[in-house]
């Protein structure tokens, strides 16, 4: 029963005599269980308590950089905004610095500028680079902790990640389009960003190892649809349909940027994309989700994933009990009978 509180302290908060208390701690016996059981309890909340008062006044300086479509960042901004408030008596403050397919250097020169400005913490979405881990690598050696939010950086000295398991996810993803396709021969499309981060990875590989599992002969192919321009991302889409004339189900594991162009594209060919899964509740995947364009969306609570994050930034300061642990969400298959109510 490891403690720092004085015997006092414990009997003022168990509400019983230091006499007691005393005999507790030193195991002397002649006390019984459920006194035992308060002293405990009484300690606990101490505990917690101190940690409540060590928080209170203090103000923790997050920097927030993320490179990720404006959809997704969005989203992020909203769940900051609404969990903050939540983390008293401690005061959080956020600056928000965000981009969309910059270069790997460019997101290290930005984490560079948080070291020279000074931070308490910085939650980061970047790719898997040499840049990157160096720029993390530096931010840890000054005592700012870095926590990886929805794409992890696995090879860094991070703290920690936070965000959905995305090899669980992607092996969801291969269970329902196997679900729905059955016995069919059709081929099957993964619509993905540029290959750089690992979150996307972890979503491939859980992807294609459950649907060889499942289905070994079904063919898969891939398409990026993030490089590039628009017309760009949308000649591959076309490239990719006209080259798999056999393909109607689609894993789109980037998010809702271009699941309105792949639907498009398989409209221009006269071809119906018969399953489409995808990823995050964001307003264009519930409209096609309620306009039955998507089968099913893969979601996970985000504001969770903030809460871990600040958490996780105040342990690596000292300012709560116990180390910076990685938090993975749980995976929701979310259809259009039970979307969440804020969403309908």
């Amino acid at each position: 029963m490891a403690h720092t509180f004085r015997i006092r302290e414990i009997a003022q908060q168990a509400g019983l005599s230091e006499a007691t208390v005393d005999r507790v701690l030193h195991r002397r016996g002649g006390v019984r269980a459920g006194t035992v059981a308060e002293v405990e309890r009484a300690i606990e909340d101490l505990g917690r308590q101190r940690s409540q008062v060590r928080l209170g006044g203090r103000t923790f300086l997050l920097d927030v950089v993320l490179d990720s479509p404006a959809v997704f960042t969005s989203a992020v901004r909203e769940a900051f905004e609404a969990e903050l408030p939540r983390m008293r008596p401690a005061v959080l403050r956020c600056r928000f610095h965000f981009s969309d397919g910059a270069p790997a250097r460019e997101q290290a020169a930005r984490l560079d500028e948080v070291l020279r400005k000074g931070s308490h913490g910085v939650v980061l979405i970047g790719p898997d680079s040499p840049e990157i881990v160096a720029a993390v690598r530096r931010l840890e050696h000054a005592r700012i902790p870095v926590v990886t939010l929805a794409s992890d950086l696995p090879t860094s000295v991070r703290q920690g990640y936070v965000g959905l398991d995305n090899r669980a996810a992607g092996a969801t993803a291969a269970y329902l389009v196997q679900q729905w396709l059955g016995d069919r021969p059709d081929g099957v499309m993964i619509t993905r960003g540029d290959g750089t981060f690992r979150g996307e990875d972890d979503r491939e590989m859980g992807f294609r190892s459950t649907l060889r599992t499942l289905a070994p002969g079904r063919r898969l192919v891939e398409a990026v649809t993030r490089s590039g321009t628009a017309e760009q991302r949308r000649t591959q889409l076309l490239d990719t349909l006209r080259a798999h004339p056999d393909v109607t189900a689609v894993y789109s594991m980037y998010g809702s940027d271009a699941n309105r162009t792949t639907l498009s594209v398989f409209a221009e060919l006269g071809r119906r994309c018969t399953v489409f899964v995808g990823h995050d509740l964001d307003r264009v995947n519930v409209e096609m989700l309620l306009q039955g364009e998507l089968s099913a969306v893969l979601h996970h609570d985000l504001q969770e994933d903030v809460r871990n994050a600040c958490l996780m930034v105040m342990q690596a300061q000292g300012a709560l009990p116990g180390r910076p642990r990685s938090a993975y969400s749980a995976v929701q298959v979310v259809t259009p009978w039970n979307l969440p109510p804020t969403d309908r």
